[in-house]
């Protein structure tokens, strides 16, 4: 039986990939094991998952600011390395899947030492610290986007992100009832990611006034986001996090406000979506590069953080409504935006026999 090893972890983002991958890789008969941290969000959505065995790992944090914590964390590092090495030598798989993340780290160092091939996917358009770390062990890098896999030379293969196939099954009818809308008006999504948006979510609802009465929102807000004065307000329905009706509230809205997290903005292509984007500004700043990227192609309206306001918002939608069917268009003229195949083409590849 055929072995893999998948890891991946700290944000949602970097483990819904994996989600995408588990069906097919299970359809296929392989022996499925995730390696996570004790105490990640990884842990949470992987574990409960049927024929995955979950190992946990230490790990630390990679982060490019003075902490104190960056004196001790690379000794975390090692001793996830050394965990890890201690596992896969016992597996003995025939390749490793890394999603990136901090976790990332210690389970490749420890693959690499124990001879597996290791293949890695990086959303972004410039590779995150952890896949820089890790692409010396690496066979192929995956991208989403083109630009990220001329930065990796001769290991970058865009293949697009691997999607889960549950985000196509969604219904306009069910989404428009979990809602409680009739239809009458379009539907306006704000999604933020798997932590939700804080500043964007605090603007539109101050901009609820001047939306509502052309359009029924439905704002996914975030966990701890929920605002209880809010609720019953006509026109508008919130959701801290929505799991299994995800498909169903994308299927019944016409335009999205969202974040710029990579696998959000697959997700939107994949299902051809009109979207506004606000991206968050940190770091190595990809979400802003995210964003330009499809403002370059025609394929999204931008809004940097600093301008959205609750005065500037409104127009803002009323200028991606009116630009939707163009926007549309040009989003069903893409290839397929779900990476599942492509991904797994290279797992295939590199997997020792």
């Amino acid at each position: 039986m055929k072995r893999i090893v998948l890891t991946g972890g700290g944000t949602a983002g970097h483990v819904s990939p994996n989600q995408a991958l588990i069906p097919h890789l299970l359809e296929e008969g392989w022996e499925i094991h995730y390696i996570g941290t004790q105490n990640g969000i990884e842990r949470s959505l992987i574990e409960p998952m049927h024929g995955v065995t979950y190992h946990a790992v230490q790990s630390g944090k990679l982060r490019r600011y003075f902490d104190l914590r960056n004196f001790t964390d690379p000794f975390r590092v090692i001793a996830g390395a050394v965990q890890s090495f201690g596992i896969i030598s016992k597996l003995k798989p025939n390749v490793i899947f890394s999603k990136g993340g901090f976790v990332s780290v210690p389970v490749v160092f420890g693959g690499a030492l124990c001879g597996v091939p290791v293949v890695m996917h990086e959303s972004d358009i410039t590779p995150g610290l952890a896949n820089k770390l890790c692409k010396p062990f690496a066979r192929a890098v995956c991208t989403t986007f083109p630009e990220c896999a001329k930065l990796l030379g001769a290991k970058g293969v865009q293949t697009g992100t691997p999607l889960r196939a549950q985000i196509f099954s969604g219904s306009r009818e069910r989404g428009l009832k979990l809602a409680g809308f009739s239809g009458s008006k379009p539907v306006l999504m704000m999604i933020g990611g798997s932590l939700g948006a804080q500043s964007v979510n605090a603007v539109l609802r101050e901009a609820l006034a001047a939306i509502t009465p052309r359009f029924d929102v439905l704002h996914v807000c975030g966990k701890g986001n929920f605002a209880a004065e809010l609720e019953g307000m006509e026109g508008y329905r919130q959701f801290e996090y929505l799991d299994a009706d995800l498909p169903d509230a994308f299927a019944c809205a016409d335009i999205v406000l969202s974040r710029a997290g990579s696998n959000s903005l697959s997700e939107l292509m994949a299902l051809r979506k009109p979207a506004l984007l606000i991206p968050y500004h940190s770091g190595r700043g990809d979400q802003l590069l995210n964003a330009n990227s499809l403002k370059a192609r025609g394929l999204a309206h931008v809004m940097v953080q600093s301008d959205l306001t609750a005065q500037s918002l409104p127009p803002a939608l009323d200028a991606l409504w009116e630009d939707r069917a163009l926007l549309t268009q040009r989003l069903s003229a893409l290839p397929d935006a779900d990476g599942t195949k492509l991904v797994l083409d290279q797992i295939h590849k590199y997997a020792k026999p």
